[in-house]
């Protein structure tokens, strides 16, 4: 009875597999010949038929049929958190690198003041603007809105967005990032990690409370310390090891795979048999808890 189970389980899970295979499509490639059927994104209609124009997956709902693209640039929704550098300042805005098909904008009236003072902003504000934030300065912001040609619109009144200081940023797919109710991650390992919708990764040493108070921009520029220097390290070989192999990136994948990774030295996590060896051992766990 227990192998009749076992192969019950492995047929399925194969079942499955060759499911998603089914609706990977190629551009050019006819998705359907029944005109019932709504044109989404990622599709074109030509002589009754429906057909990809891009590299994906099929997904449809009620009568609408959209392809997902296996790589493409971030497309921001209301609410996500993202990571992005500051590229002009501009009148009363910035604009902001978001990784997205067009810059994004950061308004001066969506920012807190040094020290969270609440008022309206004059001109003195605008001509201090540079001195808040500058060319170059990577920031962590929420998107507020999105224009009607796509472009986003950020805002960072709350004490947890604003500059960012000391740590390393890793650049990964917008696809790998797992939506959850919080992208800021205080890890026990002793280190914070802000998983960016937008497919970017800041990890840096743990701020204490008075950093966060002053929204960023009084940053604390002291040496880090280098076990702090070592945990960053480790944390980004493990964060590239969990996109390498295509594994969602969230708080419990990270902390997994840097809980496997203690047995090695950081600068061997990246070679290819011990990165492979790392997400062996993760995924079970990953899937004991069923995430």
């Amino acid at each position: 009875m227990v192998d009749i189970r076992v192969v019950g389980a492995r047929d399925r899970q194969k079942q499955e597999f060759t499911e998603e295979i089914s609706n990977l499509v190629c551009p050019g490639d006819v998705i359907t010949t029944d005109t019932g059927f709504m044109r989404g994104h990622g599709t074109y209609m030509e002589d009754e038929k429906l057909y990809a124009s891009v590299a994906g997956v099929v997904e449809r709902v009620n009568k609408l049929i959209c392809v997902k693209p296996l790589k493409t640039r971030y497309n921001g929704e209301v609410g996500d958190v993202v990571i992005g550098r500051i590229i002009e300042v501009g009148q009363k805005k910035w604009k902001v690198d978001t990784r997205s098909k067009l810059d994004s904008i950061l308004m001066l009236s969506s920012v807190n003041l040094p020290g969270g003072e609440l008022r309206r902003r004059s001109e003195e504000d605008e001509k201090m603007m540079r001195n808040y934030l500058k060319e170059g300065d990577l920031i962590s912001a929420e998107v507020q809105s999105v224009f009607s040609d796509g472009a986003l619109s950020l805002h960072t009144r709350s004490l947890k967005y604003g500059k960012l200081a000391q740590g390393t940023i890793i650049q990964v797919s917008p696809s790998l990032i797992k939506r959850r109710k919080t992208h800021f991650h205080t890890l026990p390992c002793g280190a914070t990690i802000i998983l960016g919708n937008n497919g970017s990764v800041w990890i840096s040493a743990t701020m204490n409370e008075e950093t966060e108070q002053t929204g960023g921009y009084e940053q604390d520029l002291e040496p880090v310390s280098k076990g702090d220097r070592e945990v960053i390290a480790r944390l980004r070989n493990c964060v590239i090891a969990l996109s390498e192999h295509q594994m969602m990136l969230y708080d419990t994948s990270v902390l997994y795979s840097y809980e496997e990774s203690l047995r090695f030295n950081v600068k061997d996590i990246l070679k290819p048999e011990i990165m492979t060896e790392i997400i062996e051992n993760t995924q079970p766990r990953l899937e004991s808890l069923g995430t």
